[in-house]
């Protein structure tokens, strides 16, 4: 099939997905987007939301229409390592047997990500780059496609250990949840509250989604938009030359380069969603906002002046 046939086929199976999804989640249109992009273009993705907005019964939903094998990992102050990765026990012939951890598995909810030390965050760090894990000497490979979805409450910071920017880093999207509007609240009201149990039809398999992935690697990008989309990246940096005021005045550290290739790859992935066999300026807009948020690190005048991230990746288009 050439690739102009699989953006085309990629458009209708995206449509249907979508669907499928609609059965269950009731809006969220946007967040189920940007997930969405995240899986086709190869990335993690952070989920910001107070508790009861549906983060877990999403991810559920997406995996059970993707057709993967999904885990969930609760993250909880006593969590361990090998509590995530797995450990080696002695069989009944004495011989060491290694147990694998829930981290095996092709979509993993890292829930509540932030309430457990920094040592077990860091055991997830290898798997979302690597796509392996090393236990006790031994390397072994996660079955593709792997994707990590972690959640964050925002309001509750007691007893929690924020994320280092190492980490952050990995995750190609931070998402936003909302809370729904009063239509879309009395439609979950409804849709939860009776007697009927909706199934999820598997739309895909595991290799489709890696050829989906492989044809969206393969859409081509003009290089006056890959400039664009490092110089913007470029620009959140306070001790760069194209700096802007803005930047230099609220901005301890700006984005790295991770946040350029993530850039254009979900640029690639939102542009093959809208039928287009090229991403334009209009794309890498489109995604930025969940690329740079969290990569941007304010400083304390602006917390004190309540500037926010939206506003800074504003000023960079």
């Amino acid at each position: 099939m050439s690739d102009v046939a699989a953006v085309e086929q990629f458009v209708k199976k995206y449509r249907e997905l979508k669907q499928e999804i609609a059965k269950v989640i009731v809006g969220q249109d946007e967040v189920v987007n940007q997930i969405l992009i995240s899986i086709f273009s190869g990335g993690h993705s952070l989920l910001i939301g107070v508790p009861g907005l549906a983060k877990t019964l999403m991810v559920n939903t997406i995996a059970q229409a993707l057709g993967l094998d999904f885990k969930r990992i609760q993250f909880t102050p006593d969590l361990m390592p090998s509590d995530i990765l797995g450990s080696e026990i002695l069989d009944e012939d004495r011989h060491f047997k290694f147990v694998k951890g829930p981290i095996f598995a092709n979509i993993i909810l890292a829930d509540e990500i932030n309430r457990t030390p920094p040592k077990t965050q860091a055991a997830l760090l290898e798997a979302m780059q690597e796509r392996a894990v090393t236990v006790a000497g031994h390397h072994y490979k996660l079955s593709l496609p792997y994707f990590v979805l972690a959640t964050q409450n925002p309001i509750e910071q007691e007893g929690t250990y924020p994320l280092p920017e190492a980490q952050l880093d990995r995750f190609m999207f931070a998402i936003n949840l909302d809370y729904p509007s009063f239509e879309e609240e009395v439609q979950v009201v409804k849709a939860t509250t009776n007697d009927e149990n909706l199934t999820v039809n598997a739309l895909f398999t595991a290799e489709e989604i890696l050829n989906f992935q492989h044809v969206i690697r393969r859409i081509p990008v003009a290089d006056n938009v890959i400039e664009y989309a490092v110089t913007m990246v470029g620009k959140t940096r306070p001790d760069s030359d194209a700096v802007s005021e803005l930047i230099k005045q609220y901005v301890d550290w700006g984005a790295g380069p991770r946040a350029s290739q993530n850039l254009i790859l979900a640029a690639k992935t939102h542009a093959a969603i809208k039928g287009k066999f090229s991403p334009d300026i209009e794309d890498v807009q489109a995604v930025a906002n969940s690329i740079l948020r969290h990569r941007i690190i304010k400083n304390y005048k602006a917390e004190a002046e309540g500037i926010t991230e939206a506003q800074i990746i504003k000023s960079l288009f």
